[in-house]
């Protein structure tokens, strides 16, 4: 996609709930747009955990939509839909728009059909394939997906971007993947990352740690990185575990190194989120374990695909047994 210095207007939401995956993989995509010259805007919502610090430390311009009056609930906007299109058209209609890009599971066809200037260019990001959307680029970097997955949900027009081979992740991770694939030649379980998504509203990391506290086979001299956004609405009770565990255990948020710290993990285990495409590109062995029912293609398709173990769904119980069966392995470096 060549914009030279055209604007590129956002449209995404972080928050507690949705947690930080639709907002990070827009910045991947708009800070190699603001590489190439284009002006990157961000519409988005005040919820609870946005990342508009985080998108203005990056370079970019945000635009705040109102708080709701009420939570989000299950429509993910929080807002009517008649709402959110005139608030978002009242932002757009000031800008020098020349294509929007829409990362939202609560916005679809009639969205897009209406809060832009006649004949601007949209590209939907999705991964759900469940509604239908009114757009030129339609990107699904999830494996598993096929192109046929969204017929009849786009246009005849649309240009499908689908697969791994689309996976919008930032550059560190490409110069980041030869070393981390050496190091996968002689590592040992040694440095076991937990990484379950910025906000981690339902404290999964916590359980994690519980359950591997728990293990009797983990090898000597193993240590744990856990990483998370500091809007995690759990984040001090995850501290005050990882201060008891038996196995040293760190904290690390907001991290800028993401890359170089999944290159010294020898295991991690991880949400199957977006985060998942990264520590496949450094090779990194991973458990998966499902958040939200979302996660759940993507899971199946890395456990069919033996790209990691799934571990199971966090909202059940057998998981922990599934790790307790995993963690014999743990000692094979194969």
């Amino acid at each position: 996609m060549k914009l030279g210095s055209k604007t590129v207007v956002f449209r995404c939401d972080a928050s507690v709930r949705i947690g930080s995956g639709h907002v990070m993989r827009c910045l991947t995509l708009a800070d190699a747009i603001a590489q190439n010259g284009g002006d990157c805007h961000f519409i988005c919502r005040t919820l609870p955990g946005h990342l508009m610090d985080h998108i203005t430390g990056r370079g970019h311009t945000t635009h705040a939509l109102p708080s709701p009056v009420q939570p989000a609930g299950a429509d993910w906007l929080g807002v009517p839909l008649t709402q959110e299109i005139a608030e978002t058209a009242a932002v757009i209609v000031g800008l020098p728009v020349d294509r929007i890009i829409v990362d939202h599971y609560g916005l679809d066809a009639v969205w897009e059909t209406e809060v832009g200037p006649a004949g601007c260019p949209v590209m939907a990001i999705d991964d759900m394939a469940d509604r239908r959307h009114v757009c030129d680029i339609l990107l699904d970097q999830n494996l598993g997906r096929d192109a046929q997955d969204y017929d009849g949900l786009v246009p005849e027009r649309c240009h499908r971007l689908i697969g791994t081979s689309y996976a919008l992740l930032r550059p560190e991770f490409a110069a980041a993947r030869p070393a981390s694939l050496a190091r996968r030649k002689t590592a040992q379980l040694r440095h076991i990352m937990i990484s379950m998504g910025g906000a981690d509203a339902g404290n999964a990391t916590t359980r994690v740690l519980d359950a591997l506290a728990a293990q009797k086979s983990l090898p000597d001299g193993l240590h744990i990185t856990v990483v998370m956004g500091s809007s995690a609405p759990h984040l001090d009770l995850v501290q005050e575990r990882a201060n008891t565990m038996p196995i040293p255990t760190s904290v690390r948020v907001n991290v800028r190194n993401m890359a170089t710290l999944m290159c010294a993990a020898d295991l991690a285990i991880g949400a199957a989120g977006s985060t998942s495409w990264e520590r496949c590109c450094l090779g990194l062995p991973t458990m998966i374990l499902v958040l939200a029912d979302n996660q759940a293609p993507a899971a199946r398709a890395l456990s069919l695909s033996k790209a990691a173990i799934a571990l199971g769904d966090i909202r059940t119980t057998d998981w922990k047994i599934t790790l307790k069966n995993a963690s014999r392995m743990l000692n094979d470096p194969a």
